[in-house]
């Protein structure tokens, strides 16, 4: 298992965006199919904070990967899932809230082994907010020049030009791999610091029509492993001296 952030800097390229993200706070995933760690993004605070609040409430224990695409993610946090029946679509099962997106192009995007949360289409859905609990795990392809550029094409078409695959962000894509045409328009909100492999493993397994896998892996547990530090305590009020009344 390696952590991806380190072996991207390791590679020696101009890729100082990829590792400048901050990460305070950490969620294991133990599945049927091997551990996962995830690394949640400072940058991304409402993302990050609600998926701790529904880790630690146990809301991801014994759900299912209900979304499996090869080459491209696994998802997950359906939470119909727990008892799923053979062959039941899944997908609709989420809390009744959502998340305001927090798009942070270029410093945060789909590469490979990033973790971005779901959410409704743009039909109902035009301000692109996260829904609850339904996340992905990206594994995507790697891209040459002239696919990257057929995918800005389609991306200039969807966001009116206002997303843009920076030179930093298309070395991504051609050496590691992703999904760039999902970049702004779902929310990243942490990586795969652990367990890439057991995601690869997840992502090739054999799926029925609506891509659930024929055979169930579920999450067996998910914990928090490294929490946010606890706030400072507010510093007490001095008491204020009352100096003794004069007796005349």
């Amino acid at each position: 298992m390696k952590r991806i952030s380190i072996l991207a800097c390791a590679l020696g390229l101009a890729w100082s965006q990829l590792c400048a993200q901050t990460t305070t706070a950490e969620v294991l995933f133990e599945t049927t199919k091997g551990n996962i760690r995830i690394a949640l993004y400072d940058e991304t605070p409402q993302h990050r904070d609600n998926f701790l609040k529904l880790t630690k409430m146990g809301s991801y224990d014994s759900l299912l990967f209900h979304r499996v695409i090869k080459d491209f993610m696994i998802q997950t946090g359906d939470i119909f899932s727990k008892k799923a029946k053979p062959g039941q679509l899944l997908g609709s099962g989420d809390y009744d809230y959502t998340t305001e997106a927090e798009f942070r192009l270029p410093k945060i995007f789909h590469r490979r082994g990033v973790v971005a949360a779901a959410r409704e289409g743009d039909e109902k859905n035009p301000e692109r907010r996260s829904g609850a609990s339904q996340f992905y795990m990206v594994w995507g392809k790697v891209y040459d020049d002239r696919r990257l550029d057929y995918t800005q094409q389609k991306i200039d078409s969807i966001t009116n030009g206002q997303v843009k695959i920076t030179p930093e962000m298309r070395e991504v894509y051609k050496t590691i791999g992703g999904t760039p045409h999902l970049d702004g328009q779902y929310t990243v909100f942490g990586e795969i610091i652990e367990g890439l492999d057991v995601v690869e493993a997840i992502q090739g397994v054999a799926v029925d029509k609506n891509d659930r896998p024929l055979e169930d892996i579920r999450i067996l547990k998910a914990t928090v492993t490294k929490d946010l530090p606890a706030p400072p305590a507010p510093k007490a009020t001095p008491k204020r001296k009352v100096a003794p009344k004069k007796r005349r």
